[in-house]
């Protein structure tokens, strides 16, 4: 970037720096943390960006490499990123646009890969106009490899009078039963609630026996590996003393996300999902946090899920379906071929999707964040 006010920094930061660095933006999630990075696809498969305007950070993204076997070509993938947004300011375009300029330089042009972006940005958004204009000169995703995820998004800034008043009537008949039941909440960051939470999971697998290819022991991992400020926030619902339902949720940047949920039987019958998750509501409202992603809807083939989430009231929205660069035809081989090969980038990837089953009666089971997203890219 020769007459541009930015440069790129590129593997040049620790696993802390990273960090300090994400803290600094409204716009960081889960899936741009080291952690995640480096438990779910390995340390060695990952490349770290800075970009900076003078000694100031205005960016960064993680970005994990794949080799396509033998040859010294692969695909750069970007899993909601680039982070761009500053706290307490606007999305900069300029900065958008820098950030576009370094990853096709460093990836597609100088490292010869595939480059696929899979934005944090919702169609009709001005956020999602600025991306596009930012990466207008790359290509879009085709449509029949959607990247791009469907879920609800509940905006926290009005009052919680006022959320809670926007509950569907059915949806908080529910909510006013489970707080009439006495039932006690227990919550936590670390590795004892998740402790909690794995074993109702577990209990309830054994109990109904779903296909899942979500891996609640990875994301423990994911969690115990996380420092203390980026971890889950852990809700467990207890009833005369037995947990019976619990959800994780990820707290980094300004917004939730719904990651996990199981429920035992009787947490069903005690409607612990509604406090749960109005709990939650109150906790990221009361520290911050701008909006609370619901985790991805379905509602063809997860109805119960839908009806369960479509009760927050909340904006029924899409991201962006992926941007894509590429500068070398074996790594475009190498990519079509894995879409064409598997339905997406899971035929090159070979890994498990974090996609949870649906859940059963209230839709209060277990729910992956951007499940459309990880499902349909594989990553």
């Amino acid at each position: 970037m020769p007459d541009s006010p930015y440069r790129a920094e590129v593997d040049a930061v620790t696993a802390s720096e990273w960090s300090v660095f994400l803290g600094r933006f409204e716009d960081a999630t889960i899936y741009q943390t080291w952690s995640y990075g480096a438990v779910r696809w390995g340390e060695e498969n990952l490349s770290h960006l800075v970009l900076r305007r003078g000694a100031e950070v205005a960016g960064v993204v993680q970005v994990r490499i794949v080799r396509a076997g033998f040859l010294n070509r692969g695909i750069a993938y970007i899993r909601w990123g680039p982070v761009c947004q500053l706290r307490g300011k606007d999305l900069d375009a300029t900065t958008l646009r820098g950030m576009a300029e370094a990853l096709k330089a460093e990836y597609a042009v100088k490292r010869r890969l595939f480059v696929r972006i899979l934005p944090d940005a919702f169609e009709g958004s001005p956020r999602a106009a600025a991306f596009r204009a930012a990466f207008s000169e790359y290509e879009t995703a085709p449509a029949e490899l959607p990247g791009a995820d469907r879920t609800i998004v509940l905006n926290l800034a009005p009052a919680l009078e006022q959320l809670r008043k926007s509950l569907d009537q059915k949806w908080r008949n529910q909510l006013n039963r489970a707080e009439k039941n006495n039932l006690t909440l227990l919550e936590g960051r670390g590795s004892e609630h998740y402790g909690m939470f794995l074993k109702l999971y577990q209990d309830m697998w054994s109990r109904k026996k779903f296909d899942t290819t979500v891996d609640v022991e990875e994301f423990g991992r994911i969690c115990d590996d996380l420092p203390e400020e980026l971890k889950f926030k852990i809700l467990i619902c207890q009833d005369k003393g037995v947990a019976v339902s619990g959800i994780v949720c990820s707290v980094v940047g300004n917004m939730g996300i719904y990651l996990l949920g199981a429920t035992s039987e009787a947490g069903l019958n005690s409607k612990g999902a509604y406090l749960l998750q109005w709990n939650m509501i109150r906790w990221l409202k009361e520290n911050g946090f701008k909006y609370y992603d619901l985790g991805g809807i379905d509602p063809e083939r997860n109805p119960g899920v839908y009806h369960f989430k479509k009760g927050f009231s909340g904006e029924d929205v899409t991201r962006l379906a992926p941007f894509e660069c590429c500068e070398d035809s074996l790594s475009r081989l190498a990519m079509k071929g894995a879409d064409l090969a598997r339905g997406g980038f899971s035929g090159l990837l070979k890994r498990r999707a974090a996609v949870p089953p649906p859940a059963a009666g209230n839709g209060a089971l277990p729910s992956a964040t951007g499940a459309g997203a990880e499902a349909k890219s594989g990553n």
